[in-house]
């Protein structure tokens, strides 16, 4: 039977690729492997995970010195060329960092370091990284960051709201993120970013899976 083949970029600083992992290849099934940040190529994947987690030690600014890891520029030909990319929480920092996805993650309104369950929104269910879940559905992830405070001009978020790229969105925002924004999808709907953690709420045995829908609806749609 086809499945999924999943490639987990490691970063040094990463500290949630194994939980990625431990969803993809245990729970979901998928064909899964570790992609070193070195080695400078995507491989055969058909689905990238940029994981949550402090790259580099966040030194200069979340994100800032990962977009320039070898490998990132064969994220972003793969992303350009239509294959599936998801940045969790620092992921989703170095999307952005590296143009895959627009706006910027800016320190957290309170200046403090937010670790608890969330309360999500979810705005556009027709999309391949939301598809399982029903428009307006809530449900609960995790969040743990310091810099997850979304920001945008103007003129990106019009263009976000008019092509229905808010995924997700806080309903008692966290660190201030604008519009209460939680997760985007790119333009050409292939790059997902967000900063709640899906793979933290993806086993039986954590007392959560709401975000197992999310991917394994992302896998489920490669085969």
């Amino acid at each position: 039977m086809p499945k999924a083949r999943v490639g987990i970029v490691v970063f040094p600083g990463s500290n949630c690729d194994h939980d990625a992992y431990h969803v993809f290849k245990e729970i979901i099934g998928a064909d899964t492997k570790f992609l070193w940040h070195k080695d400078g190529a995507v491989g055969d994947r058909n689905i990238v995970i940029l994981p949550g987690g402090f790259s580099y030690g966040d030194y200069l600014r979340c994100g800032a010195i990962s977009r320039f890891s070898s490998i990132m520029k064969d994220v972003v030909r793969f992303a350009e060329g239509g294959g599936i990319v998801i940045g969790i929480c620092n992921g989703f920092q170095i999307l952005c960092e590296s143009g895959l996805l627009p706006g910027a993650l800016l320190k957290n309104g309170n200046l403090k370091f937010v670790c608890k369950t969330v309360t999500l929104k979810v705005e556009n269910n027709k999309s391949i990284f939301t598809y399982k879940y029903g428009i307006k559905e809530n449900i609960e992830l995790p969040v743990a960051h310091g810099e997850g405070n979304y920001f945008c001009s103007d003129d990106t978020l019009t263009e976000l709201i008019g092509n229905n790229q808010i995924l997700f969105t806080y309903e008692d925002n966290p660190n201030g993120s604008l519009k209460n924004i939680a997760g985007i999808q790119n333009a050409k709907r292939n790059v997902m970013g967000m900063m709640p953690h899906p793979e933290r709420a993806s086993d039986e045995s954590l007392g959560n899976t709401d975000g197992l829908r999310l991917l394994q609806g992302v896998a489920e749609s490669v085969i």
